[in-house]
Formats: C-alpha cells, structure tokens, sequence
C-alpha cells in the first residue's frame, strides 16, 4: 500500500521511510504542506497519510482540512504526527479532519499500531464502496442482459430531453421489439429465448455510437435514446439497425435463430415530455407491427 509522508525534517524523513518500507509500505515522501496537498489530491493519491503537524508552507491541520473538503466523498486516512500534548490542540487537529495522532516522542510499537489501524480503516473503506458501486450498478442495470434496466434508462431519457430542450437540439427515442418472440421461447425454450435477447443487444451495441443510450424496456422491448440525429441520418439509422438484426443469426444453445426487429421512432419537440415520446414511440411501433413487422415507422411521418 502506498503512504503519504509530510515531514520537512531530513533525518525523520529518511527514518520514516525506512521503517515504512520495512513494513512493506511504499512511502511517497514529500518535505512541505504544499507538497503534501498535491500528492493527497491527486488522481492517484496515496489513501493513507502521516503528515507532520509543523511544516512550511502549509501545516499539517490545514493541509487536513483542505483535503477533507476537496475529498469529502472519499477522504484519505490522515495521521498527524506531533509534539503538542495540549488537548485543546488535540481538539484542533480532530477538527481540522485528522484520523488519528501519534505524538512525539514516540514508540515504534504504537506507531506501528496507528498506522496498521490506519491501513485496516482505508482497506475496509475502499471494499465498502467497491459493494456501494456494485449495488448500484446492479440496481441500474438489466441482470440478463447487462444493459440499463428500464428505471435508469428513463431516468436518461429525462436528463436527455432536458439537455435537448435547453439547447435547441436534436432527440430521437427508438423503442424496439423482437418480431414473434413468444414463438422463440415456445420452439426452442426459454433459455435459448435468453440467448436471443442477448446477442440481440450485442448486436445492437456494436453498431450504435458512444454517446447513444440503449435499454431494456421490459420483456422484449428495448428503448435507444439518439441525441442530435438530423432527420436523414435518424431515418438512416434506425433503418440501418432494423436491417443488421434481419441479416444477422442470433448464436443460441440450440444453434443460430434468425430474428427481426419492429421499431417506433419519436423525435423531441419543444413541448415534448418523457410520457409524450415513449407514447409516441409505442404508437409508432404498434403501426410497425400491425403493417407487417420488420420495419421503422416513424411518429412524426405516420
């Protein structure tokens, strides 16, 4: 594990280092608060600090506190390492945002001590939000799939919409559906259904650009968010997908099955809401459907 040490004192510098790396620490060494401050804000900061409480430019309690304030959300462990056993500045050192103290002179047991406490915090901190980011990843996310689930999809569409509106640009909302699904997992059975599904959203994956956004809706339906398509290359591209599914044999557990896709396309207005495009989208598609399938139809052209 990487740790920070702020100490403007050569030879503490030097002993610090070497007890650290002895431990099997790799100490970023750094002689001044300003120094310190840089590296604990950097990208790649060490998680773990013991700074000096005296040091120029800035001490240790203030570099504490512009760290904590600029890393509110996921702060180091700070150490301070002092001589002062006043509790009132002891009380200025907690509030500044230290973790915990070690005073001069001290032991090398003890210091071991906090510092082994320090790690232990920092790697429990880092598996904590390693299970926050899984969970919501998870809560976002289609577990079959892998795509965005229906209520984090919506929840783009909305901030798309917004974002569309307020500079007068374009949006358009593609809601698809696989042709006969029901008859897949009837024929061959659900999990090759599943396979389906899946390399279906492979599919569509490869051939849609970075900043499209791409959602199960529920079932077989799946929603594209296209910011800024020009009429021409909407048309384009929703057509262009529609025809890649066509062409392409979905791999299954019980070989290839040949698919197509229905597609509804809406296209922002002014006025336009969430509830109004997604209702526009699914009238568009139920004409896809009721002429013939394997098509887009587009709301605005019905």
């Amino acid at each position: 594990m990487r740790i920070l040490v702020a100490e403007d004192d050569a030879t503490s510098r030097v002993m610090l280092d070497g007890i650290l790396r002895q431990w099997g620490f790799t100490p970023v060494v750094t002689c001044d608060g300003r120094e310190a401050l840089g590296a604990l804000l950097a990208s790649d900061a060490p998680r773990l600090a013991i700074l000096d409480w005296n040091m120029p430019e800035l001490d240790g309690p203030e570099v504490c506190r512009l760290v904590k304030k600029e890393k509110a959300e996921n702060p180091p462990y700070l150490i301070l390492l002092t001589a002062r056993d006043d509790k009132g500045d002891i009380v200025v050192g907690l509030e500044s945002g230290a973790n915990d103290f070690i005073s001069k002179p001290y032991s090398v047991k003890e210091f071991r001590a906090r510092v082994d406490v320090g790690r232990k915090m920092v790697e429990l901190q880092s598996e904590l939000i390693r299970t926050r980011d899984a969970l919501a990843y998870q809560a976002a996310h289609d577990p079959l799939t892998d795509i965005l689930n229906r209520r984090a999809v919506l929840e783009n569409l909305e901030r798309e919409l917004a974002r569309a509106q307020r500079y007068a640009s374009g949006l358009g909302v593609g809601l698809f559906d696989l042709d006969h699904f029901k008859q897949i997992n009837d024929k061959y059975g659900h999990q090759a259904g599943d396979d389906v599904l899946c390399g279906f959203v492979r599919l569509i994956m490869q051939h849609i650009r970075k900043y499209d956004i791409f959602g199960r809706f529920g079932g077989e339906e799946f929603l594209l968010i296209a910011p800024d398509p020009q009429d021409t290359a909407a048309e384009n591209f929703f057509g262009r997908l529609c025809k890649n599914v066509a062409a392409t044999p979905m791999p299954t557990r019980v070989g290839n099955i040949s698919i197509t896709v229905s597609v509804g396309v809406a296209v922002c207005q002014s006025d336009s809401s969430v509830d109004m495009l997604i209702a526009n989208a699914d009238m568009a598609l139920f004409r896809a459907k009721e002429t013939g399938r394997n098509r887009v139809v587009y709301h605005d052209k019905m």
